[in-house]
């Protein structure tokens, strides 16, 4: 048995068995969610169809990796629903409550949880509640037996569990990440539901082809001295290019340092922050008007120091600039929806992290020598949050 190419046997000597394996299953793990959520549709088209009709709000969030779904997802929700979406993490609405929810709100909370037990995830649900005059749950989440799995708000919720393989063992999100996305990508789009099938199908074979054609090209981008990554990515692909960037930085332990931006944003200011020693990767948009933006940045690249390597990410084959490595997708003149690419876009920089992890000397399932960093964020307190009318 291989993962990765490695031989089991020698990742479990290297500490990264279930980093890999979590890589490697992703694809096959797609297909389940989707049949999970097709078994499970009319249940949840009716609370999302209930909900709908009665909240003038709808909240994505996450604490860390999590939180990142929602910025892969706002666009979407908010074009099928009508209703304004926002992604705002736990992380900042637990410390500032007031600044994003209203007494008079009736909102549409949407949690992602790996484990469900983070400290900052189960307060904001019960935040929500006391603050706001009506909240809706929808908690999507990897473990049956967390907190958040269990629980049972003041208003109707709705707790979808994955598949148990999506709980990843390692410390990093990988197979957790990609199938809540699709999870809810797939709700968000429940009444176009035929459709959604071919679009899974193919990026479960879009998320094949990237294992199997290009994991010897990124463990050889992995050899490269680079000190620094950029992950450029717009729209639905922002949230991947967060996530790349905290994945590669998360796996070498802290000692590439990386960052995220979009495509306009980048050259304001940002892009100062390319030299001879930085890696960047661009994730391309399908939609045609987007890619006029994308490219006005390729040709500003020319400006300034030149990167160590260039990665372009593309659906199509025409990529039409000079990269070190292109990725592209054997589409076969069928295409998919741009928020879809946003959820097999994220292999080529999980497959990048790993093998730099490796490099590095570290263990991928826990690559944190110092304990800075834990698979469930310990230490953190949360205190009562008082106004002048309550305690909550």
């Amino acid at each position: 048995m291989k993962y990765l190419g490695i031989p089991i046997v020698e990742l479990a000597g290297k500490g990264a068995v279930n980093t890999a394996k979590e890589i490697s299953q992703q694809p096959e793990l797609w297909l389940s969610v989707l049949n999970e959520l097709d078994e499970k549709r009319k249940e949840i088209k009716d609370f999302i169809d209930m909900a709908y009709g009665q909240v003038n709000k709808i909240i994505l969030t996450g604490a860390g990796t999590s939180a990142f779904i929602g910025l892969s997802l706002k666009g979407v929700f908010f074009r099928r629903s009508g209703i304004a979406t926002e992604a705002i993490a736990t992380t900042d609405l637990v410390s500032h409550p007031m600044d994003y929810l209203k007494h008079d709100d009736k909102i549409l909370l949407i949690s992602f949880a790996r484990s469900g037990n983070s400290p900052e995830s189960i307060a904001v649900v019960n935040l929500a509640d006391n603050i706001c005059e009506s909240c809706f749950h929808l908690i999507i989440t990897c473990d049956a037996q967390g907190i958040l799995a269990e629980y049972n708000g003041k208003n109707k919720n709705y707790i979808f569990v994955l598949p148990s393989e999506t709980n990843d063992q390692s410390l990093a999100m990988t197979s957790s990440y990609s199938s809540m996305l699709l999870s809810a990508l797939i709700i968000a789009e429940l009444n176009d539901f035929e459709n959604v099938k071919d679009h899974v199908v193919q990026i479960s074979e879009y998320g094949e082809y990237i294992l199997n054609n290009y994991t010897a090209d990124l463990k050889s981008v992995s050899l490269i001295d680079f000190k620094r990554a950029v992950f450029l990515g717009s729209g639905p692909l922002l949230g991947t290019v967060i996530e790349s960037q905290l994945k590669l930085q998360e796996l070498t332990d802290g000692k590439i340092i990386c960052k995220a931006d979009t495509y306009l944003g980048f050259r304001h200011g940002p892009k100062a922050v390319v030299d001879n020693t930085t890696l960047v990767v661009f994730l391309f948009s399908n939609e045609e008007y987007v890619n006029k933006y994308e490219k006005d940045l390729l040709k500003n690249m020319t400006n300034g120091h030149r990167a160590i390597y260039q990665i372009g990410i593309s659906e199509s084959k025409k990529i039409d600039s000079n990269f070190d490595l292109k990725i592209a997708m054997p589409t076969k003149n069928r295409h998919v929806p741009e928020e879809f690419l946003s959820v097999c876009f994220i292999l080529p920089a999980q497959i990048l992290a790993f093998f730099k992890s490796l490099n590095e000397g570290l263990q991928p399932d826990n690559p944190s020598k110092s304990g800075a960093i834990s698979r469930v964020v310990q230490g953190v307190k949360i205190y009562p949050f008082i106004t002048k009318e309550k305690k909550f």
